[in-house]
């Protein structure tokens, strides 16, 4: 893996995701901290990739959208 400017400039914009380039010069991304298991039984990944920078934003949003429906069903049904 390889730490560019391009992953340098895009880790403030995800704080809580790790963002690295593979040698290869695909993007990727890891969540530091784990979804809650019903968050991911619910489709999101801790770890994801994608061919472009903008193609990750969009994987790692996804994600974190995800997560948010889940939990916003969780605080409904309480």
């Amino acid at each position: 893996m390889t730490h560019d400017r391009a992953v340098v400039a895009a880790r403030p914009v995800f704080a809580g995701w790790r963002i690295m380039r593979s040698d290869a010069g695909r993007f990727w991304a890891t969540r530091e901290r784990p979804f809650p298991r019903a968050v991911e039984d619910a489709g999101a990944h801790r770890t994801v990739d994608a061919d472009d920078l903008v193609g990750l934003c969009q994987v790692i949003a996804e994600q974190e959208s995800i997560a948010e429906q889940k939990c916003r069903i969780v605080r409904t049904t309480r």
